[in-house]
């Protein structure tokens, strides 16, 4: 689990980032997470767009999200999705010490 320290960090890295991937009318899919556990090997921080056209909840699909990857939800604000898991071959991000 993040401490909010460690949140407010990836928050704050994730601000400039632009959105990699879209939920729409289909919604989560098995190789829409495929594509996303791909990604944030690479990157480790990663915002999705929740588009208006999907008919889950976005809290449902900011969930599925960070169950499927097995990734921490950072933040889902408005209808974007900030996700976080450490790489294990491209680590890039130093988390703040857990206090």
């Amino acid at each position: 689990m993040l401490t909010t320290k460690q949140k407010s960090f990836l928050k704050s890295e994730a601000h400039h980032l632009a959105p990699i991937f879209q939920v729409g009318k289909g919604g989560v899919s098995d190789a829409m997470l495929v594509q996303i556990k791909e990604a944030l090997e690479k990157r480790e921080l990663v915002k999705i767009s929740i588009l208006q056209n999907n008919e889950d909840g976005k809290d449902e699909v900011a969930v599925a999200l960070a169950k499927g990857t097995k990734s921490q939800l950072v933040q889902l604000i408005g209808h974007t999705v900030v996700l976080y898991k450490q790489s294990v071959h491209n680590k890039r991000i130093e988390l703040p010490v857990k206090r």
